[in-house]
């Protein structure tokens, strides 16, 4: 497992985000890591992935690539951000930068209640803002309490990492086969940007 391997080697990527996480560099474990140690206290990151604790101007360590998957999962499973009332507020003090760390760092994360309990329950703990209580974060036992979290139990971990996955075929060819009517509907919405009107 590529992020295990890292945090065995004590290795902090501290730039996580949606982009970073789709690239097939980063699938491959490759390009990762701005810093190597026991902790830092570098402020960088991707704006809505940024730990409360880099926030806080504390030293941290993995604990906030655990907080930045917490944050791309919520995003993956409710289709929008914990923190979507930045980007669709009529006050324009309420859509910037120093507002969204405001409120990664004072509002509770609600989690949707259409979400199975398994998934509430990964998402609580990965967005736990007490790194020191945050899921994987403890130091004997951290990644084997997220093995054994009832929301990757059908993981075989063993397999995991085994392959390199390949996006999307290199092969124009192939690519000109893919039927594109599945998509037909879709469109991508920048969750930040949604009114509470057009929120589900």
């Amino acid at each position: 497992m590529t992020m295990e391997g890292l945090w065995a080697g004590d290795t902090t990527s501290t730039f996580c985000g949606t982009p970073n996480y789709i690239a097939p560099e980063i699938l491959r474990g490759e390009d990762y890591g701005l810093w190597s140690g026991d902790k830092t206290n570098t402020f960088c990151g991707t704006p809505n992935y940024i730990a409360p604790e880099v926030l806080r101007g504390e030293d941290y360590d993995f604990s906030v690539d655990w907080w930045a998957l917490g944050v791309l999962m919520f995003e993956m499973l409710a289709g929008r951000s914990p923190f979507d009332v930045v980007g669709g507020a009529e006050n324009p003090d309420q859509n910037s930068e120093d507002y969204l760390f405001q409120i990664i760092l004072e509002k509770t994360i609600r989690i949707p209640r259409s979400l199975s309990v398994k998934a509430a329950s990964i998402l609580k703990g990965f967005l736990n803002k007490n790194p020191s209580e945050r899921l994987g974060c403890h130091h004997d036992s951290g990644f084997n309490d997220i093995q054994s979290h009832p929301f990757f139990r059908a993981i075989q971990w063993d397999c995991a990492g085994t392959e390199v996955v390949q996006l999307t075929p290199d092969d124009p060819k192939v690519i000109d086969k893919i039927e594109q009517s599945e998509f037909d509907g879709f469109e991508y919405v920048n969750p930040l940007l949604m009114s509470m009107e057009d929120c589900v």
